[in-house]
């Protein structure tokens, strides 16, 4: 079974509130298996516009993470992130 990946483009607007989000998303993460293999850091911009705050997210299928994104802990958790930030997500398949 391939792994699933989200990989968000993310503009934090309130840094504090946005704090709030990692806190409420955990659950979430742990109970679906994520593993952050891009978490903010470095970048360097090639080509298009570029956001401030990459993430990619690991799951152990591509269904565990389309139903961590649908949970209700999750979407407790994406009305803060819309609250702080601007942001971009995808699901992609693992080769």
């Amino acid at each position: 079974m391939a792994k699933g990946y989200w990989i968000a483009r993310v503009d934090v607007r309130d840094a504090e509130r946005y704090k709030d989000y990692v806190v409420a998303a955990k659950p979430a993460f742990e109970e679906y298996g994520a593993n952050f293999l891009a978490r903010g850091g470095a970048m360097t911009e090639l080509e298009g516009a570029a956001r401030g705050r990459n993430v990619v997210i690991e799951f152990p299928s591509m269904q565990a993470a389309v139903d961590c994104y649908n949970s209700p802990a999750y979407q407790i958790a994406a009305k803060i992130r819309q609250e702080a930030a601007d942001a971009e997500m995808v699901v992609v398949e693992g080769v």
